[in-house]
C-alpha cells in the first residue's frame, strides 16, 4: 500500500478551495463523509435528493490518490482505482460528468469510463485491456468483469466500490448481485473500502449490513430537509373523474396548460405504454408543441435518450415524458416542475420523483399530482401526510437466493474457475447467504456440476467441470453463452427496431412485435412507424403518417401499493369517517363517500368491510384490505382454496390495490 504523504487536514483543504473555486460551500455530511473516508472506514452517506451526495464519496477518492502520488499531475496511474455502481443508465451518463469535472479542476489524468448496456464492444475491448481508473458500472456489467480470465489482476489496486442509490438495488436480487461481487472483490483487494449512497428508508440499519456485511459502520446523514410543494390536479367537478382507470387522459388539458405555463416539466409515468400514449395525446391536443415536448424510457436507443438528455441539460425542451428511466440522481437544473400521472404506489418512489425539480441544495420541489381515477386522490393526501411525518418504506434485502448464487458460481467458473472451500466462506459473509449450511453449498456445487436430480438427464445444465479441486468451465460455447445471461431482470426476447436506412431506434418485447402483420402501425419513440418486416431479430419499419397506432406493451408493468401507503389510505377513510378530514383531495371526494356511505358502509381503521350482491353475471362477495394488488391476489387464491374445500365450487378472482373480489354462479 503507498505511504501516505499528504495529511488529512491539508487534503481537506484541497476540496473545500476546489468547491470554493466552483463558487460552491460543502455542506457538513459532505466534509464528515471526505474525514471518515480518509480515515480508511466504510459506510453510507445517508442524504436527500439534489443534496451533493455525489461530491460527497467522488472527492475523498480522488484526495487518497493524491495523498500518496505527490506527482500525481504527472504521473501516468496504473490499473483500476475506483468502481462507482450504478442502478440505471441515465445516472451513469450524470456521474461521469461530475467526475470528469473533479478530475479537470483538480489536475488529475484519471481516466473515468463507463460500462453499461450501452457501451460499445469497441469501448469494451479497450476497457478490459487497460482499465480506467475510475469505473462507472451496473451488478450486471461488474459480474461480466469477474468473467473474465484475469480478473484476479484486473481488480487488485482496487481501493474503493461505491455502490450509489443502494436503496434502490438492495430491494431486489440486483443487490444479492453486489453483495456477491464484493465477496470477492475482498479477497482480491484486501485494502478495500465499500462506500453506499441512500436516499431515506425506513431500515436503514439493515441497508448498512446488506452492503458491509455488519451493522457496525460509519452512516453519514444530512440534515438537510428537502422541501416539497405537492399539488392534485383535480377537474372542474368530480363526475368528471373517472371511478376506474389508469390512463389519467381526462385531465390532459389541465397537464398541457401547466407544462405550457412552466419552463421545463418532467412528466412521469408508470409504464413506458402509457408514456407512448401521453406524449401522442400531448401533441395530438397541443400541436404546437412539436419540437418541444420529448420522450424518454428504458427501451429508447442510446442515441436518442443522450439526445433528450442533453437537451433537458441545455434548457431546449419544454417536456419530456418519461418512466423510472429518469427516477435516479439525474441533474437537470433546468427542470422546475414534475408531473406524476397515476399513484406512484409507494412514499418513496414518489420522493424521488418530485426531487428531480429543484435538484439542487435548498430549492423546493414541486410535483403535481395527476389522478388516474377518483380514489388515487386518496394517495395524494396519504403521500403528504407521509411526507409531513417523515414516513418512508423498508427496502427488504433479499436473503437465500439460490438462483442468483448458482448463476455467480458458473460466472466464476468461467472466470478462470474457483476453490469451493474458499469461495464457501466468502459467500458466507454476505448478508444474503449467511445461513447457508454445508449441505446446501454441496447441492449447489452439484447443480452447476451435472444439473442436480432434476436436470442431470439434460447435457445443456452439466456446465461446469471439476478437474484438481478446482470448479471451471472449459466449454467456449457454454462460456459464450452464459456471459450473454447474466442478469436478475427478467423480460421477454427483444426484437431491435430499425429503419431500412439501419439506423437503430431501440428494442421492443418479441411477444408485442409478433402479434403484427406488415402494414401495420404502432407508436414507439414517440414516432408513428409501419412494420415492413421481422427479419432475424429485428423489425424494420418506416414512418407513417397513420395518426391512430398500436401501443406497444412490455410485461411487468403493474407496480403493488406499498405497506405504508396501505396503512396511510386507511388513516384517511378513518378520519372522513370521524368527520376529521382536512385535505384539499379528501374534501373535493367528500360527494363519493356520502354516496358509499348511503349504498353500504365507510370502514373506519378497526373495521373490515366485505360487500355481498348478485348480477346478471352469478353472486359476487367483495373484500377491501387495502393491501396491494400482490397481496389480495394471494389472499384472493387462498379464500377461494378454502371455500371449495368447503364447497365445490368454481370461482372467478379479480383484484386491485384496495381489494379483491370472489364470482361464482
Amino acid at each position: 500500500m503507498p505511504t501516505k504523504i499528504v495529511s488529512n487536514d491539508a487534503l481537506l483543504q484541497i476540496g473545500l478551495n476546489w468547491f470554493s473555486s466552483r463558487g460552491w460551500k460543502p455542506f457538513t455530511f459532505q466534509t464528515e463523509a471526505w474525514s471518515a473516508y480518509l480515515a480508511g472506514k466504510s459506510g453510507v452517506v445517508n442524504a436527500p435528493t439534489g443534496s451533493g451526495k455525489t461530491y460527497s464519496l467522488l472527492m475523498p477518492m480522488v484526495l487518497e490518490y493524491i495523498a500518496s502520488h505527490p506527482d500525481y499531475k504527472t504521473r501516468k496511474p496504473s490499473g483500476l482505482q475506483a468502481i462507482w455502481i450504478t442502478p440505471i443508465r441515465a445516472l451513469s451518463k450524470e456521474i461521469l460528468l461530475s467526475a470528469n469535472r473533479l478530475m479537470e479542476g483538480l489536475e488529475l489524468p484519471w481516466e473515468v469510463a463507463v460500462r453499461s448496456g450501452d457501451t460499445s464492444t469497441k469501448e469494451r475491448e479497450k476497457q478490459k485491456q487497460k482499465a480506467p481508473q475510475l469505473l462507472i458500472t451496473t451488478p450486471e456489467s461488474l459480474h461480466l468483469l469477474l468473467a473474465q480470465k484475469n480478473y484476479p489482476d484486473y481488480f487488485k489496486n482496487l481501493k474503493v466500490l461505491v455502490a450509489d442509490e443502494w436503496h434502490e438495488l438492495m430491494g431486489s436480487k440486483r443487490g444479492v448481485q453486489v453483495e456477491l461481487a464484493l465477496s470477492r472483490l475482498k479477497s482480491v483487494a484486501p485494502n478495500l473500502k465499500v462506500w453506499g449512497i441512500s436516499a431515506t428508508i425506513g431500515n436503514m440499519e439493515q441497508a448498512v449490513a446488506a452492503l458491509l456485511g455488519t451493522t457496525n459502520a460509519t452512516v453519514v446523514k444530512s440534515d438537510i430537509q428537502k422541501k416539497i410543494e405537492i399539488v392534485s390536479v383535480l377537474p372542474d367537478t368530480l363526475e368528471k373523474m373517472p371511478w376506474a382507470g389508469h390512463l389519467g387522459i381526462h385531465l390532459l388539458e389541465k397537464v398541457v396548460d401547466i407544462v405550457k405555463q412552466r419552463k421545463t416539466t418532467l412528466i412521469f409515468t408508470n409504464t413506458r405504454s402509457f408514456a407512448e400514449i401521453w406524449y401522442q395525446k400531448m401533441l395530438a391536443i397541443a400541436p404546437e408543441l412539436s419540437g418541444l415536448i420529448a420522450m424518454h424510457h428504458g427501451s429508447i436507443s442510446m442515441d436518442l435518450r443522450n439526445w433528450v438528455e442533453e437537451q433537458l441539460h441545455d434548457g431546449k425542451l419544454k417536456a419530456v415524458v418519461c418512466t423510472s428511466s429518469l427516477d435516479l440522481g439525474v441533474d437537470f437544473r433546468p427542470v422546475e416542475t414534475v408531473i406524476q400521472v397515476g399513484s406512484p404506489k409507494g412514499i418513496a418512489r414518489f420522493l424521488q420523483r418530485a426531487g428531480r425539480s429543484g435538484h439542487q441544495p435548498g430549492a423546493t420541489s414541486c410535483i403535481y399530482f395527476v389522478p388516474t381515477h377518483s380514489l388515487e386522490l386518496m394517495e395524494a393526501a396519504a403521500i403528504r401526510e407521509a411526507i409531513d411525518k417523515k414516513i418512508v418504506e423498508d427496502r427488504l434485502p433479499y436473503i437465500r437466493s439460490f438462483d442468483v448464487l448458482i448463476q455467480y458460481l458458473v460466472t466464476l467458473a468461467v472466470g478462470g474457475g474457483f476453490k469451493p472451500e474458499e469461495i464457501f466462506e466468502e459467500v458466507k459473509s454476505t448478508f444474503c447467504y449467511s445461513s447457508i449450511s454445508p449441505e446446501e453449498w454441496e447441492w449447489t456445487l452439484n447443480f452447476i456440476v451435472t444439473g442436480g436430480d432434476s436436470l442431470q438427464a439434460y447435457d445443456e445444465y452439466r456446465k461446469v467441470i471439476v478437474e484438481d479441486g478446482i470448479y471451471k468451465v472449459e466449454n467456449r460455447r457454454i462460456a459464450l453463452r452464459h456471459r450473454m445471461s447474466i442478469g436478475t431482470i427478467v423480460g421477454d426476447n427483444s426484437i431491435h427496431i430499425k429503419y431500412q436506412s439501419g439506423k437503430y431506434l431501440g428494442t421492443i418485447e418479441e411477444y408485442f412485435i409478433s402479434r403484427l402483420k406488415p402494414g401495420d402501425v404502432f407508436w414507439f419513440a414517440g414516432r408513428n412507424l409501419e412494420l415492413i418486416r421481422i427479419h432475424a431479430m429485428e423489425a424494420h419499419v418506416r414512418n407513417s403518417k397513420r395518426k391512430t397506432g398500436l401501443v406497444p406493451s412490455w410485461q411487468g408493468g403493474r407496480m403493488p401499493l406499498s405497506s405504508q401507503m396501505s396503512d396511510l389510505i386507511r388513516n384517511k377513510l378513518d378520519e372522513v369517517v370521524r368527520s376529521a378530514a382536512h385535505d384539499v383531495e379528501m374534501a373535493f371526494l367528500k360527494p363519493l363517500f356520502m354516496l358509499q356511505q348511503e349504498r353500504s358502509h365507510l370502514p373506519s381503521k378497526n373495521e373490515f368491510l366485505i360487500e355481498y350482491f348478485e348480477t346478471t353475471e352469478g353472486f359476487h362477495v367483495v373484500f377491501y384490505p387495502f393491501e396491494g394488488r400482490f397481496v389480495h391476489e394471494g389472499l384472493g387464491a387462498l379464500l377461494a382454496y378454502r371455500l371449495s374445500k368447503i364447497k365445490p365450487i368454481p370461482f372467478s378472482i379479480a383484484m386491485n390495490d384496495y381489494g379483491f373480489e370472489l364470482l361464482s354462479d
